[in-house]
């Protein structure tokens, strides 16, 4: 079954500052259930973007960090979060040693760092995809692009002109 996307969304963020609200705004739409997948090469922002999620979420973001050594950390507060950095994942095989696939199951928001080492069969069928790209000293270009329904429904809420 193919899965239904909009046309991707593209933005310039210039500092760790803006990325951070960036990740705020999408934190303060996000409701249980939702994924969002993060790609890009190191420091191009997608734990700085994680903090803003929490924050946005109504939890302290000084508490994301990378979980790069636990594969999974959790963050509970107003929704619960579930933080996801497969950086050291190997093999597709060790993914079931996770325990992310009971992420999936509606209670947590889930954010995927490294997403792109994820095996598509374990995506469901609704998330975020979000890219950072370098394009310069400060400047990160960011490709975000709604696979699903709900997806779709915040990826409209966010962009400009959609208030």
């Amino acid at each position: 079954m193919a899965i239904e996307h909009m046309e991707p969304w593209t933005l310039a963020l210039t500092s760790s500052s803006q990325t951070k609200t960036f990740g705020s705004t999408i934190g303060r739409r996000l409701e249980r259930g939702a994924v969002i997948t993060l790609v890009g090469e190191l420091g191009s922002g997608k734990t700085t973007f994680v903090r803003g999620v929490a924050l946005g979420a109504g939890l302290d973001p000084h508490v994301v960090s990378s979980p790069t050594f636990t594969f999974i950390q959790e963050y509970v507060g107003p929704l619960m979060l579930a933080h996801v950095d497969l950086y050291r994942l190997e093999q597709s095989t060790e993914l079931a040693d996770t325990g992310l696939a009971e992420y999936f199951n509606g209670d947590f928001v889930v954010l995927i760092e490294w997403a792109d080492r994820l095996p598509a069969a374990w995506l469901p069928d609704d998330y975020l995809s979000i890219h950072f790209l370098h394009t310069g000293k400060n400047i990160r270009r960011v490709k975000v692009q709604a696979f699903g329904p709900r997806s779709r429904g915040l990826l409209h809420a966010i962009m400009p002109g959609s208030r």
